[in-house]
């Protein structure tokens, strides 16, 4: 995939197919240390543990739709391309959680991406579903839940178009500052 937050989308899917109906979501840049990471965190069914063990081989999938998950597999090669890894934490009836680590100046790193594209996206798929986005860069955070706006909006839902704009352009205006902040270029 071009970018990151494609993997992200994937792997997040994977928790909602499991039954998860919280998911969080970490972004982690440290130029300094030279690291990136993501993680990815469900309260679905878990993993099989079966996947578990043959989570580099694209022909193993929990799925009945589809006899490939090429998603995990994927992102673990993305990850070791850039000096990183992918671990795979799962527990049947506790959920899963997933982190890729990258080095972060690494030539071959894909680019994050439209996180705000991606985490809106998921929101209005999936209107029963909370979200918990948070982005770190050099130890400055940028966090959003769903459960927050939840309780603050009265009538509105997280899916009606002035919301969803809404909440691109502050997770774009947010991610911008916080690089600005750290005399980067931009998320």
């Amino acid at each position: 995939m071009r970018e990151l937050s494609l993997h992200i989308l994937d792997v997040v899917e994977n928790g909602i197919t499991a039954g998860g109906n919280c998911i969080w979501i970490e972004v982690k840049e440290d130029r300094k240390a030279d690291q990136f990471k993501i993680v990815i965190r469900d309260n679905g069914r878990g993993m099989p543990v079966e996947k578990l063990q043959n989570i580099n081989d694209p022909f193993v999938t929990s799925r009945t739709t589809r006899r490939v998950g090429l998603g995990l597999s994927l992102l673990a090669a993305a990850a070791e391309r850039c000096e990183g890894a992918l671990r795979v934490d799962a527990e049947p009836g506790k959920g899963t959680e997933v982190e890729a680590t990258f080095r972060h100046g690494h030539i071959d790193r894909a680019p994050l991406g439209d996180m705000a594209a991606t985490v809106t996206t998921l929101i209005i798929g999936n209107p029963g579903i909370d979200f918990v986005y948070s982005h770190w860069i050099d130890g400055k955070e940028f966090s959003l839940d769903t459960r927050e706006i939840r309780a603050e909006m009265e009538d509105l839902s997280l899916s009606d178009p002035v919301v969803v704009h809404h909440l691109a352009e502050s997770i774009r205006s947010s991610l911008k500052e916080l690089a600005s902040k750290q005399g980067l270029s931009g998320p």
